[in-house]
């Protein structure tokens, strides 16, 4: 039973999130805390408070569909050539380090260069 409400509250949030109305996104989400508070579990009365704390912020998600996932990307470049060269003496040498791999394209899948017949 605790399953098959899981999978209906995570159907519920995708139906939500591809709204672009925020009355009716506001719907969805008051109806998946209802089924939440319904089940007296204690995990998902726990994600049913993280949904009323943040429901302004979850709302606004119809009308302004903006993500953080190119900040997110910057950020972990960051951390990851601050980790392979262990510290840059000069901070001028670090950002034009940061503009040179901000300026590579990555090929997922790179073309191989042999020829096969």
């Amino acid at each position: 039973k605790l399953l098959f409400t899981l999978d209906l509250i995570k159907e519920s949030l995708t139906l939500a999130y591809s709204r672009n109305d925020e009355a009716r996104m506001s719907e969805d989400i008051i109806s998946i805390m209802d089924t939440c508070k319904s089940t007296k579990n204690e995990h998902l009365m726990w994600f049913r408070r993280l949904l009323d704390n943040h429901f302004e912020g979850i709302i606004a998600h119809a009308t302004y569909d903006i993500s953080a996932g190119k900040i997110e990307g910057i950020n972990n470049k960051i951390k990851t050539l601050r980790r392979q060269a262990y510290g840059y003496r000069d901070d001028e040498y670090f950002f034009l380090k940061l503009f040179d791999i901000s300026r590579k394209t990555y090929v997922r899948n790179p073309l191989s260069h042999k020829i096969c017949d």
